[in-house]
């Protein structure tokens, strides 16, 4: 039994030094403040046309198609009111 463990923890000793000396790396990309702000608003913005029932918003998800047109408009219409939300 004794002789399993032994062997057990020289494997994972090993793993641990292999595991070291691979180099460390992030797979984060780094994004802007602005860019950060703009995804915040056009997130709070489609919230909150979605909890306002606002018929913009529902032709946003039924035309898939027209999808981008008329996030544009929801982002337009909303991007003002929220975008001082967005920046906290």
């Amino acid at each position: 039994m004794n002789d399993i463990l032994k062997e057990l923890e020289a494997v994972l000793l090993e793993s641990d030094e292999i595991l070291s000396e691979a180099p460390k790396r992030t797979s984060r990309a780094i994004v802007s403040r602005n860019t950060k702000i703009k995804k915040a608003t056009g997130q709070m913005a489609s919230a909150q046309a979605r909890t306002r029932n606002d018929p913009l918003y529902k032709r946003m998800i039924h035309y898939r198609e027209l999808y981008y047109k008329y996030r544009d408009a929801v982002h337009k219409k909303y991007g003002p009111r929220v975008r001082s939300a967005a920046r906290r």
